[in-house]
C-alpha cells in the first residue's frame, strides 16, 4: 500500500540517490586523477634524479716527489787579520774579529755540528819563509768573548796538535735547521821558547775554520 507522503517522497528519493550516487562517482574519479598525477609527478622526479645522479670517472695518479738537499756552511765576515808584533810581548792582538756564521740543514741521524779553527802544521803556523817560525801554540782564539785559547788540539781538520775545537753543537729534531755564530778575537803570544828571540820580519800564516756535522 504506497501512502500519499510515499508518494510524494519518492521522486525526492530517488533525485538524492542519483546525486548521492553522482557525488560518489565524481569523488572516485578526482581520486583517480590526483592518483594518475601523483603517479607522473614520482615518475618525474625519478628520471630527474637518475638524469643528475654523479658519474665518476676512475682515479688517474700522479707522482709527486720533493727533495730538500742536505747542506753546511760555513761564511766569514772578513779575511784577513794583521798583527803588529812587539818582540818577547804576551799581547799581540788582531787588527779585528772575524765572526763565523755555521748554517746547517741536516737530515736525520745527524748528532752533532762541530765548528774549528786549524793549521796544517803546529811547528809553523806563520813563517818568514827562510826558517824562522811562530808556531800555533803562540796563536790563541777568544771565542764569543771567551778564554783566549791556543791552537794545540788535534781535531778533525788540520795537523796534529794544531787545532781548536771553537763549538759542538748537538743536534736534536728541534734544530736540525739552524745556524749559529763565533766571533774570533785573534792573539800571538811571543813569550815562549825561542820566541823572544824572534828575528825581524814578516811572518804569514793561513787559519783555516771548518765545519763538520757527524753521524
Amino acid at each position: 500500500m504506497v501512502t500519499n507522503s510515499d508518494a510524494q517522497t519518492g521522486p525526492a528519493r530517488g533525485a538524492s540517490n542519483k546525486a548521492a550516487t553522482e557525488t560518489k562517482s565524481r569523488g572516485k574519479m578526482k581520486t583517480g586523477t590526483l592518483s594518475r598525477i601523483a603517479v607522473v609527478v614520482l615518475a618525474m622526479t625519478f628520471a630527474v634524479s637518475t638524469a643528475s645522479a654523479q658519474l665518476n670517472s676512475g682515479a688517474q695518479t700522479i707522482a709527486l716527489n720533493a727533495n730538500l738537499t742536505e747542506s753546511l756552511t760555513l761564511n766569514l765576515s772578513a779575511n784577513a787579520v794583521n798583527f803588529t808584533l812587539a818582540a818577547g810581548t804576551a799581547a799581540n792582538p788582531g787588527s779585528t774579529n772575524i765572526t763565523a756564521t755555521t748554517t746547517w740543514v741536516l737530515r736525520p741521524g745527524r748528532t752533532a755540528v762541530g765548528v774549528y779553527a786549524y793549521f796544517a802544521s803546529a811547528a809553523a803556523a806563520l813563517t818568514d819563509g827562510v826558517g824562522d817560525n811562530i808556531p800555533s801554540s803562540a796563536f790563541f782564539i777568544a771565542d764569543n768573548g771567551g778564554a783566549s785559547t791556543a791552537l794545540t788540539n788535534t781535531v778533525a781538520f788540520g795537523g796534529a796538535n794544531a787545532g781548536y775545537q771553537m763549538a759542538n753543537v748537538a743536534i736534536t729534531g728541534a734544530n736540525k735547521n739552524s745556524s749559529r755564530t763565533d766571533v774570533m778575537a785573534f792573539n800571538i803570544n811571543l813569550t815562549g821558547g825561542t820566541l823572544p828571540q824572534l828575528p825581524a820580519n814578516t811572518y804569514t800564516g793561513t787559519l783555516n775554520i771548518q765545519a763538520q756535522a757527524t753521524p
